[in-house]
């Protein structure tokens, strides 16, 4: 589990299959998912920390599509 920077709780799964690291963020409250891939020589902060990103991305547009 990682924290987000508004505060939220993203719970981070990594799977690293050949070449590639396949990252999935999920928000709990909302249940929302999102999936990023990457080299899986990369450094896992930098993955975790782009999937955090796309994943406050997604729900600040389903937030503005609410309103």
């Amino acid at each position: 589990m990682s924290k987000a920077p508004a505060g939220r709780e993203v719970l981070l799964e990594v799977v690293t299959v050949g070449a590639y690291a396949k990252v999935n963020a999920i928000d709990p409250e909302t249940g929302t998912e999102i999936s990023i891939t990457g080299p899986a020589n990369a450094d896992r902060a930098v993955l975790e920390a782009a999937a955090v990103r796309k994943l406050e991305f997604v729900l600040k547009k389903s937030r503005e599509r609410k309103s």
